[in-house]
């Protein structure tokens, strides 16, 4: 496919992009301090992307505990799920969207335009007056955080070579694995303290200096090609995403499995995604072309990425709730009590970028991955509750190292299967597959888990006592029955969740198996050139209508 040293090539008599004195790429001619030069904008471009990160995956957690105050306050509890879930839906849908336009009309507008967006529904939320436009500030801040992370990811594929790319990778990395566990913390504390409007308030300041940073230093050349968008692809993906969002959301919860409204949204599901593999077989520019499915890698590591989010998020779902019953800690504490699991998806994330940057040697780390996680949850599944409060924050730490291994070395592995060109739309296609699989593995562990305790209450529980409604338990209640009924509940607690820890072992072997499969193409030590294309004049032919990237900017 691609070697890591491409031989230079020319569009229409001009220089590559990497011959170019293009100042995001490092020539062999170029002074020490015009390096220097690049590489400061390059960090600052990058200090923009992972803001903007920081942004959008914290939006995905950070009204986890402000919920209960923030719903009480608006007389709302009805419409809850909708928080959470509205913004949810909405990023996932603009996943591929987002990847699919920056390809075809570059990405720094498109990347001002969603962070603008995102701080729209920001100003909405921190105005909201009552559940209605609350859940309409997060739908729009999900259209606009949808493209954050896919933009993020793939504006750094055009100004660093996918070598060097996987330092900056295993640092995005590390920022979405602290979001995941500080966003509930900062959630809590802005409603302690503060105010839960804060949630929104602070995304203004930070996306103000993002937007700054992108306007001045990233550089990006523009493309004037006119777009057949995908109506029929992107109507069907967004039933069917919908659908299997509420479905991931509600089962179990809002409606019990196998209810009239759970299996009229799976028919949906099925239904739409049928159609949606239709639309994209006949569009012209579709969201996510089939052919993306016969590279090897894409398909080995996306299904191997879905399987580690799978465990990362059933982990950070389900643990905090079981450390509150069984180790009696409170919400703010038990979301602190997850800093291991962060600490080592860091450790990890950041040394296998450096390392992959350095000898060019990736494949090794999602294999090392799945055995980590595998050996992360099976320790999980041994705990008890007489287990010391210290060893489970242990076992959290090799989860966490898990994850980090493999998280973005396989969309490094993705971007690094395609041409610089299509790297948007693979990277949308990527994220999208792993956040629909990431949802639908945290439902099939809470359906476990719930179903589990529910039997297992029913069951040890004394028939007739004064336990009151166990579908009401709280840790507080629990911590103030009597010894005897509360270790009744907690080993119940216990002995529900740490064995679905064990049933998602099976899923890392076959996640472990395809990683064995993936071919470890060489990275690329240089940027392609991408020749972009401006509207023809007439009488002109194409290869005077070209001009290579670095050449042209916004």
């Amino acid at each position: 496919m691609t070697s890591s040293h491409p031989e230079p090539a020319t569009a229409g008599g001009i220089p590559n992009a990497a011959q170019t004195t293009d100042p995001e790429r490092p020539t062999a001619g170029r002074s020490t301090a015009g390096r220097s030069t690049a590489r400061r904008r390059v960090l600052l471009v990058s200090a923009g992307l992972l803001v903007s990160m920081l942004l959008s995956s914290l939006d995905q957690t950070i009204f986890s505990t402000a919920l209960p105050t923030i719903v009480g306050e608006l007389h709302g509890v009805n419409h809850m799920l909708w928080v959470t879930t509205a913004y949810l839906v909405a990023a996932t849908i603009m996943m591929p969207i987002y990847g699919k336009l920056g390809d075809l009309l570059g990405r720094k507008g498109l990347f001002i335009g969603a962070l603008t967006v995102f701080l729209v529904g920001s100003v909405i939320g921190g105005l909201a007056q009552d559940m209605t436009w609350l859940i309409v500030a997060r739908a729009v801040q999900g259209i606009g955080g949808g493209g954050l992370m896919i933009l993020s990811q793939a504006i750094i594929a055009d100004v660093v070579p996918v070598r060097e790319r996987s330092k900056y990778m295993g640092v995005m990395g590390a920022v979405f694995g602290v979001s995941s566990v500080a966003g509930p913390l900062l959630g809590g504390w802005f409603t302690e303290s503060i105010g839960w409007r804060w949630a929104f308030w602070i995304n203004i300041p930070l996306g103000l200096a993002a937007i700054a940073l992108a306007a001045v230093f990233l550089r990006l050349p523009r493309h004037h090609t006119k777009v057949r968008f995908d109506v029929w692809g992107t109507i069907t993906m967004a039933i069917a995403v919908t659908s299997i969002i509420l479905v991931a959301s509600w089962g179990g919860t809002e409606h019990e499995w196998g209810s009239p409204t759970i299996n009229a949204l799976i028919v949906l599901a099925v239904v739409f995604s049928a159609a949606f593999v239709l639309a994209e077989h006949r569009a012209a520019e579709p969201i996510i072309p089939l052919s993306v499915f016969r590279n090897r890698n894409f398909v080995l590591a996306t299904s191997a990425g879905l399987f580690v989010g799978v465990a990362m998020f059933g982990t950070i779902a389900y643990l905090p709730t079981y450390l509150q019953m069984v180790a009696g800690v409170d919400a703010t504490v038990s979301g602190l009590l997850m800093i291991p699991m962060i600490l080592g998806l860091m450790a990890t994330a950041l040394t296998t970028g450096q390392l992959a940057a350095r000898t060019g040697r990736y494949k090794w780390m999602p294999i090392a991955s799945m055995i980590v996680l595998g050996v992360g949850l099976w320790l999980l599944s041994t705990l008890t509750p007489a287990t010391p409060l210290w060893v489970p924050l242990a076992y959290l730490f090799v989860v966490g190292s898990g994850v980090g291994l493999a998280m973005q070395i396989l969309v490094l592995v993705v971007q690094n299967s395609f041409p610089d060109r299509q790297v948007g739309t693979a990277t949308g296609a990527n994220n999208f597959f792993r956040e629909i699989g990431a949802s639908l593995g945290a439902a099939v562990v809470g359906a476990l888990f719930t179903s589990r305790l529910t039997d297992l209450l029913a069951e040890r529980l004394p028939a007739g006592g004064q336990t009151g409604d166990a579908n009401s338990f709280t840790p507080e209640l629990v911590n103030g029955m009597p010894d005897a009924l509360r270790e009744v509940v907690v080993g119940a607690y216990n002995d529900a969740l740490t064995p679905v820890f064990a049933l998602l072992i099976p899923m890392l072997a076959i996640g472990l198996v395809l990683a064995v499969f993936i071919r470890e193409v060489p990275l690329r030590a240089s940027l392609e050139p991408v020749e972009e294309t401006i509207p023809a004049e007439p009488g002109t032919t194409p290869t005077d209508t070209t001009t290579s990237k670095g050449t042209l900017r916004s």
